[in-house]
């Protein structure tokens, strides 16, 4: 494990907002979940004001953290030849940015994976010598050859793998649809790596898939993100290390126990994105189940529990679940507990108060509903039901307005025509750069924070 000063323990905090207030009769509980880290160091990637810097590298100390960038180096790079250029540049600004003492290596991806730096199935650990010596193996970097993820990713598993550290971490770059293996073989690959890394993953141009790209950022608790214009990939590679390298704890997970009678209905992780964990649940013991959260760094995330009570009479109160921020232990014994919350539920016959909806909650249903409608009025379009996109996009709209969330009313006026942002009243836009339709569903999971 990694060492911390005193000082630079990260500390968890779980604050729970719900109306806890039911009717007569009334069953479904909603509460939003802000689980926040401080103190760990690092904010950005980079110190915190007055803190002590990130844990330094000791020689003869094993590093805390591993990387393994995988770059495309398929045929597609070289169209245009400044795409491979810039990749290279990005790469080697990646690797710029990596703490020293930590574990790294370099993947060229087509239809195979090859070791670019350092090779024979080992990580390098970064200082001066390595960053230059990985920085000159770039040098080497050519495109040719087809695109299979799947044959990058298990890869990428081994070499991490081979170094005893807690921080896992891949970036990935793509500039193509995965044509060089069956569909499965990039499930199970992601199936088989889920929970031992995490990884970003960006898709370069606008030839790649955006689903594919966000499904393999979902799948391993990462980012994702479209670099249209190639020169822009430097920066991104560059944000995307800091924000690596600002990880202090990994394998954190959300642990929900819940009364007998008690159902869980969905747990969705719902700011700084969308992400849907309901189905990821591993069953902890008695009524408690785990949900991944992946790794953690100074940041504040929030989520959305919601679950089913029995029903009970007036004046009557329970508790609903009980939310904990958990390590797991690695022997599979008691876990670490970070920091908890409790959802309560109370039946009263004050209409006011249990008709009354927690801002915070209504808050996040809508920019749930924000990014499932964007993707629904995207699909529309595709396949040539302009109405059913018209109104799916209008509603996109009047979400995105209601809610304050810029960014992603910017994105939807690039794909349609606003009328009444208001009503939802919108037209669609006859032409549309491909650029700013895959920007605008890459993007769509992308939440604004509750104004408290």
């Amino acid at each position: 494990m990694a060492v911390f000063s005193k000082s630079q323990v990260p500390q968890f905090s779980v604050e729970v907002y719900q109306n806890e207030y039911l009717p007569e009769g009334g069953r479904e509980v909603n509460a939003i979940v802000t689980v926040t880290s401080t103190g760990g160091g690092t904010s950005g990637g980079g110190p915190l004001l007055g803190a002590s810097p990130s844990p330094s590298y000791i020689p003869g100390q094993a590093p805390g953290a591993a990387v393994v960038i995988m770059v495309d180096c398929s045929g597609s790079m070289d169209y245009p030849p400044t795409k491979m250029r810039n990749a290279r540049d990005a790469t080697a600004a990646a690797i710029d940015t990596l703490r020293d003492g930590v574990a790294f290596a370099v993947v060229a991806g087509t239809h195979v994976a090859s070791e670019v730096y350092p090779g024979g199935g080992r990580l390098a650990v970064a200082d001066a010598q390595t960053r230059a010596q990985a920085k000159e193996a770039l040098r080497r970097l050519s495109a040719g050859g087809g695109t299979a993820i799947g044959t990058w990713l298990r890869l990428a598993d081994r070499l991490l793998s081979s170094s005893d550290v807690p921080i896992r971490h891949g970036i990935l770059l793509t500039d193509g649809r995965n044509e060089h293996e069956a569909p499965e073989d990039l499930r199970t690959a992601l199936e088989a790596n889920t929970g031992r890394f995490t990884c970003d993953a960006r898709g370069v141009g606008t030839d790649w898939e955006v689903k594919e790209v966000t499904g393999i950022a979902s799948a391993l608790l990462g980012t994702a993100d479209i670099v249209a214009d190639p020169t822009g990939l430097a920066a991104d590679f560059t944000s995307m290390m800091e924000n690596a390298m600002g990880k202090e704890i990994a394998d954190v997970a959300l642990r929900l126990w819940t009364p007998v009678g008690v159902e869980i209905k969905f747990v969705k992780q719902v700011a700084p994105t969308v992400e849907e964990l309901t189905g990821r649940r591993t069953e902890a013991g008695p009524r408690a189940g785990d949900y991944p959260t992946g790794s953690w760094g100074d940041e504040s995330r929030d989520y959305h529990v919601c679950v089913q009570v029995p029903q009970a009479g007036i004046g009557q109160e329970m508790l609903a679940a009980r939310v904990s921020l958990i390590i797991p232990a690695a022997d599979g014994g008691a876990p670490e507990v970070l920091s908890q919350g409790l959802v309560k539920a109370v039946w009263t016959d004050d209409m006011v108060a249990s008709t009354s909806i927690n801002p915070q909650v209504a808050h996040y249903t809508g920019q749930a509903e924000l990014a499932q409608v964007i993707q629904q009025g995207l699909d529309a379009r595709k396949s040539g039901d302009f109405d059913g996109a018209t109104a799916k996009l209008g509603r996109a709209v009047q979400l995105a307005a209601d809610s304050g969330n810029r960014d992603t009313a910017k994105l939807l006026s690039k794909v349609v025509d606003v009328v009444d942002a208001a009503t939802g009243t919108v037209r669609l836009k006859a032409k549309v750069a491909e650029a700013d339709e895959m920007t605008l569903e890459t993007r769509s999971t992308k939440t604004v924070r509750v104004k408290k």
